[in-house]
């Protein structure tokens, strides 16, 4: 598998510098004259939540970086790159960062883009982000001293704060006007108003078929530089975006196939030969660092907060099983032995992974869950269905969960469903929930400060709020290590501390090809980027 490495926090993206503006041709008005028509694009899931803050879920992150934008981009290579901001001055050691924003940025709604907007989004952003609350814990004053100076006076230097204000991946810190900023990190806003290349269409809004978005005509792209991952120009190249839901996989293909949608961004593996087959689409990876899967525990709820409990889980898990039942047998898509980070990161080790390449004894290990304390606790596996890997994940759960004895609850619905209901942390009896699974970017686990699985902070963590010193510890460590030899052997204890208090098992990795017709052209890579892709 062919791998970038874009890693958010890594020695290597630390050393690189932001690179010297390279001027382009101007874009003639605010995006150029080129756009027309209409891209009709099929999501991997329905678009349940609009708030890229309240939730991780990965369609909400593909739909914000088309209506936000963020104050740096990451190039393919993983630098960080001016976005929004003209650049940066960093003074006294590293420990104040003077920002400067763009001239001309305006909000959706006609309103300036101002640096108390900026201060008080980040400020948002950091309560829900581990990478963002590293930063801030790290910050002694954010300032806006005037409309287009963010100002950081920091306890200490952070030299990875470019890359974190550039982060591509969820939560994203992007910014947005200070009265919806100043809404509960928990709570969905109001009304949806960025400053990027699109805008929402809330009214043209239909939950569970239907997204749309327009060209913003007053977005002002990056006048240097040129397209890469999401640095660089972001162009609207067509003057409308129409996601389309479309939760059965065959008539997704079928319909790339008859022309009647451009895009599907996670065609079902099974499907791949015959879309392959036609000349008129394009198959191809667009993540390139791979999707990784994980059951996700609620640590708050019987049974699984009891650490001795979600030992027995990861003991049984077989990483083959899981991605077989993924991606089928062609092992060029797919990996087991994923540990923490991921494989060829440089923060990735073989500390303690041995407990997930033992010998797997289903008696065994039933006689252990019970020597645990499961006394048979109603055990609700949340299944998104209507996502073909996510169901794949869950069925092979399902049935591990079965085998050890578990009285398990197997709630099959929608992936949107699973994504509202997981927020809930009460009893499974009050709509709570015991475990669920999902996938996160190859980009999020390649290193602690984008990992929201790691984290063990407990209300503050994501959903499953696992609550761990010892890994807040290490990872607090790893954001002041001198080197990288540092940072690996702090990796490698949090790895440790994971396989020891279970905050959540890993259960493979593969990666998801897209698909596309061949009459789009400027399709990045890194992510699903819509910005850029134009026709013909």
């Amino acid at each position: 598998m062919q791998r970038r490495h874009l890693l958010l926090g890594s020695t290597a993206t630390l050393a690189s510098p932001l690179a010297a503006p390279r001027l382009a041709r101007a874009q003639g008005g605010s995006q150029g004259s080129g756009a027309a028509g209409t891209l009709r694009f099929v999501p991997y899931a329905d678009l349940a939540l609009i708030d890229p803050i309240v939730t991780s879920a990965y369609v909400t992150r593909t739909h914000a970086l088309m209506v936000f934008d963020t104050l740096y981009g990451l190039d393919e290579n993983g630098a960080p790159r001016p976005q929004m901001v003209e650049g940066h001055r960093v003074e006294d050691d590293g420990k104040r960062w003077t920002l400067t924003l763009r001239e001309g940025l305006r909000f959706h709604d006609g309103t300036p883009v101002l640096a108390r907007d900026v201060v008080a989004s980040l400020e948002r952003w950091a309560k829900r982000d581990p990478f963002g609350d590293a930063l801030m814990a790290a910050t002694d004053e954010l300032a806006a001293p005037d409309d287009r100076t963010i100002r950081f006076r920091l306890k200490r230097a952070f030299p990875l704060l470019p890359n974190a204000l550039g982060k591509p991946t969820s939560y994203l810190p992007v910014i947005m006007p200070e009265r919806l900023a100043r809404t509960e990190p928990t709570r969905q806003v109001p009304e949806l108003v960025g400053s990027g290349p699109f805008r929402f269409v809330a009214g043209e809004r239909v939950p569970g078929a239907r997204a749309v978005y327009a060209r913003f005509e007053g977005y002002v792209p990056r006048p240097d530089g040129t397209p890469s991952f999401t640095a660089g120009p972001r162009l609207a190249r067509f003057e409308r975006v129409e996601w389309q839901t479309i939760p059965d996989a065959a008539t997704a293909a079928g319909a790339l196939r008859n022309g009647e949608v451009d895009w599907v961004e996670q065609p079902s593996i099974d499907l791949l030969p015959l879309l392959r087959r036609d000349r008129n689409i394009v198959v191809r990876p667009v993540e390139t660092n791979g999707l990784i899967g994980v059951l996700r525990f609620n640590h708050l709820q019987p049974p699984f907060n009891r650490p001795e409990i979600r030992r027995v889980v990861l003991k049984a898990v077989r990483q083959a099983d899981f991605m077989e039942a993924v991606a089928g047998a062609d092992r060029s898509i797919w990996r087991d032995n994923v540990g923490v980070f991921t494989p060829g990161s440089p923060m990735a080790s073989d500390a303690g992974m041995s407990v997930l390449s033992g010998k797997h004894d289903p008696a065994a290990l039933k006689r252990e869950l019970a020597a645990a304390g499961y006394n048979g606790e109603r055990t609700v596996l949340l299944a998104g269905t209507d996502v073909p890997r996510i169901n794949a994940v869950c069925e092979v759960a399902g049935e591990m969960l079965r085998q050890l004895g578990f009285n398990l609850d197997y709630v099959a619905t929608d992936w949107g469903t699973v994504v509202q209901r997981n927020a809930n942390r009460q009893p499974v009896d009050q709509g709570g929930w015991s475990l669920f699974a999902t996938y996160w970017g190859g980009l999020d686990f390649s290193s602690p400060a984008g990992h929201q699985a790691l984290r063990g902070n407990g209300l503050r963590a994501w959903n499953g709020w696992p609550t761990s010193p010892r890994i807040e510890a290490l990872r607090d460590q790893w954001f002041t290590a001198p080197d990288l030899a540092t940072q690996q052997r702090l990796a490698r204890e949090m790895q440790l501390a994971v396989f020891e208090e279970v905050p959540y098992v890993p259960v493979g990795q593969f990666t998801q090809p897209t698909a596309y017709r061949r009459d789009l052209t400027g399709v990045l890579t890194g992510l699903p980027l819509l910005t850029n892709v134009a026709r013909g």
